[in-house]
């Protein structure tokens, strides 16, 4: 039905990632991996202090992320059963290197190298792109707290680093759909559009499709 055993689901802060992800690990009776990021102690802090409280969020957020992946990861479920997740490891990189001094980052990077060698690239994976304003609107949609103080330009600069880090990524086969205003939640027509998608062969590489 999918060809694709392990699918990663990816997109900005308020592109609906993890909606998708529920979706389809719903229709393929998939193992789910949704990042847990409500937990996190440090997440609230670092948007009152981004400075004092980045180094310690970005390496909680490592150790979940590579203990999530590690442990349902492995060699046997990625034959067995469909895995969709709503995160890929590399973007711990992406948004230390947004958060962090130079110095704290050279370290960081350093451990991330070991660390992503245990971690299987997905089949696919699949990018939520939508403009800024629209993210912003979703933002304030489900009103989280501590994603208050979230503005246009860190929102950009996080879009602009997942593009940026695409074009490194020739050896992996990534959708990106293009759905600005596009509501698979709650019309289901379209999420059977992307899901009819995601039945189709794409070469490696970036294919970007609008919805």
């Amino acid at each position: 039905m999918v060809p694709y055993k392990y699918i990663a689901i990816e997109g900005c802060i308020g592109a609906g990632k993890t909606e998708l992800s529920l979706l389809l690990a719903k229709r393929l009776q998939a193992k789910s991996i949704l990042e847990e990021f409500e937990d996190n102690p440090f997440l609230p802090k670092f948007y009152g202090d981004k400075r004092r409280y980045a180094f310690p969020l970005e390496m909680s957020f490592l150790a979940s992320r590579y203990h999530q992946l590690s442990t349902y990861l492995q060699e046997g479920n990625l034959f067995e059963n469909y895995i969709v997740a709503d995160y890929i490891i590399q973007k711990c990189l992406l948004f230390s290197r947004l958060t962090l001094d130079d110095e704290e980052y050279n370290l960081y990077n350093k451990l991330f190298q070991i660390i992503q060698l245990n971690c299987p690239a997905p089949d696919l994976l699949v990018y939520i792109f939508r403009d800024t304003p629209q993210l912003m609107k979703n933002i304030h949609k489900r009103n989280r707290e501590y994603e208050k103080s979230i503005d246009e330009r860190y929102l950009d600069n996080i879009q602009n680093g997942y593009l940026e880090l695409f074009k490194n990524h020739a050896s992996q086969r990534i959708l990106l759909l293009d759905a600005h205003q596009f509501d698979y939640v709650d019309n289901k027509n379209n999420f059977e559009i992307i899901f009819r998608l995601l039945q189709q062969p794409y070469p490696l590489g970036l294919t970007r499709v609008t919805l």
